[in-house]
C-alpha cells in the first residue's frame, strides 16, 4: 500500500511539472507572438511572412502564396490589389520546404479563408534526405504547436537592439537591382523528367488534402527562373499536375507573352526576378486569376480602406524605383 502511494505521489508530481511547463510554454508563446506582431523589425527574415499573415484582419485574404524566395521575388500582392482588387499575401520563405509550406498554410487558415493557394513550384525539387526531412518535420510541428520555438530569439532585439528590417509589402520583397541573365534559351524541349522525392510527395499530398478539405483551389505556378527551371522540371510538374487534377501555370514557357527581358528583369543572373520582372509576372498572374477564378474585386469595398491606403503608397514607391 505504501509503495502504491509513493508511486501515485510521483505520478502527481510529474503531472504537475508537465502541467506547469505546458502553461509556461503557452504563456510565453502568446507573449512572443504578440511582441513579434507588434514589432515586425524584431522578426528574422524567414519568419516575417508567417508573422505578417497572422496580423491581417480575419477573413480578408483571398489568395495565399507559398514558396521559397522565388515566390516573394515574383508575386506582388499590392499590384494585384491595384490592378484587380484581389487581396493576396505571400507566405514564402527563403529556402522554404514543403513541410514549412504545409504548417504555414495551417497557421494562415486559422484566421483566413482563402479561395486559392498559389504554390510556387521550385520547392518541390528541393532535396529532401530522410534525416533532414525528419528534422524539418519535427521542428515545424513543434513551432506550429508552440510558437515560442519559432520566436525564441526575439530576446536579441529586446536586449541589444538588433533589428531585421526589409522593405516588404504583404510579403513581397522590393529588389530593383539588375544583374542580367546571359546564357540564352534554357527551356529546350526534352522527354526527360526530374524526380520528385517521396518526402516532397507526402507533404504535397497533405497540402492537396487540406485544400480540398477547406474548399480551396490549388494552383501550381513556376515563375521565370533560368537557374531553377528547365524542360525536365516542366515535364515532372506537368505529369504531377495531370495525375492529381491540379492546374499548373508554367511561366517559363510564357516569357514572350509575359514580356520577360533577361537584360532588365533579372536580379542575380537568372535566379530571382527583380522588381521589373515581378511587375510583369504579377500583371500576367492577375489577368490569369481574373479569367480562371471567381475572385472578388474589393476595391472601394468597406473594410478594405487600409489596402487602398497601402496601394497608393506602393504605387508611388514603384514609380520611384522603376524610373
Amino acid at each position: 500500500m505504501q509503495d502504491f502511494k509513493r508511486k501515485l505521489k510521483a505520478v502527481r508530481k510529474t503531472a504537475l511539472f508537465f502541467g506547469i511547463l505546458s502553461l509556461l510554454l503557452t504563456s510565453l508563446s502568446k507573449l512572443m507572438l504578440r511582441i513579434s506582431m507588434e514589432n515586425e523589425s524584431f522578426v528574422k527574415s524567414r519568419n516575417k511572412n508567417i508573422t505578417g499573415i497572422q496580423k491581417e484582419p480575419k477573413n480578408t485574404i483571398d489568395a495565399l502564396i507559398l514558396g521559397d524566395s522565388l515566390s516573394y521575388s515574383a508575386f506582388s500582392p499590392m499590384q494585384l490589389w491595384e490592378q484587380q482588387g484581389i487581396t493576396a499575401y505571400v507566405c514564402g520563405q527563403s529556402g522554404q520546404k514543403l513541410q514549412e509550406a504545409y504548417y504555414t498554410l495551417l497557421t494562415a487558415i486559422k484566421s483566413q479563408t482563402p479561395k486559392i493557394v498559389i504554390l510556387e513550384t521550385n520547392m518541390i525539387f528541393r532535396d529532401q534526405k530522410v534525416v533532414s526531412s525528419l528534422q524539418t518535420t519535427i521542428i515545424e510541428e513543434g513551432s506550429y504547436r508552440i510558437p515560442l520555438f519559432r520566436y525564441h530569439d526575439i530576446w536579441k532585439p529586446l536586449l541589444i537592439g538588433a533589428t531585421y528590417g526589409e522593405e516588404m509589402y504583404k510579403g513581397f520583397s522590393l529588389r530593383e537591382a539588375v544583374v542580367p541573365y546571359t546564357k540564352g534559351e534554357y527551356m529546350k524541349k526534352s522527354t526527360d523528367k526530374k524526380e520528385i522525392s517521396e518526402g516532397v510527395q507526402y507533404y504535397m499530398g497533405k497540402i492537396i488534402d487540406l485544400c480540398k478539405e477547406k474548399n480551396i483551389e490549388l494552383l501550381l505556378a513556376a515563375t521565370p527562373s533560368p537557374k531553377n527551371y528547365n524542360y525536365r522540371t516542366h515535364n515532372a510538374l506537368l505529369n504531377y499536375a495531370d495525375e492529381r487534377g491540379l492546374k499548373y501555370l508554367e511561366m517559363n514557357l510564357l516569357q514572350q507573352e509575359i514580356g520577360i527581358d533577361w537584360n532588365t528583369d533579372s536580379l542575380d543572373k537568372g535566379d530571382h526576378l527583380n522588381l521589373s520582372g515581378a511587375t510583369k509576372v504579377t500583371e500576367y498572374l492577375g489577368n490569369y486569376l481574373r479569367t480562371n477564378y471567381k475572385l472578388s474585386d474589393h476595391r472601394k469595398e468597406a473594410g478594405y480602406e487600409s489596402w487602398e491606403k497601402t496601394g497608393k503608397e506602393y504605387s508611388e514607391k514603384i514609380k520611384e524605383k522603376l524610373r
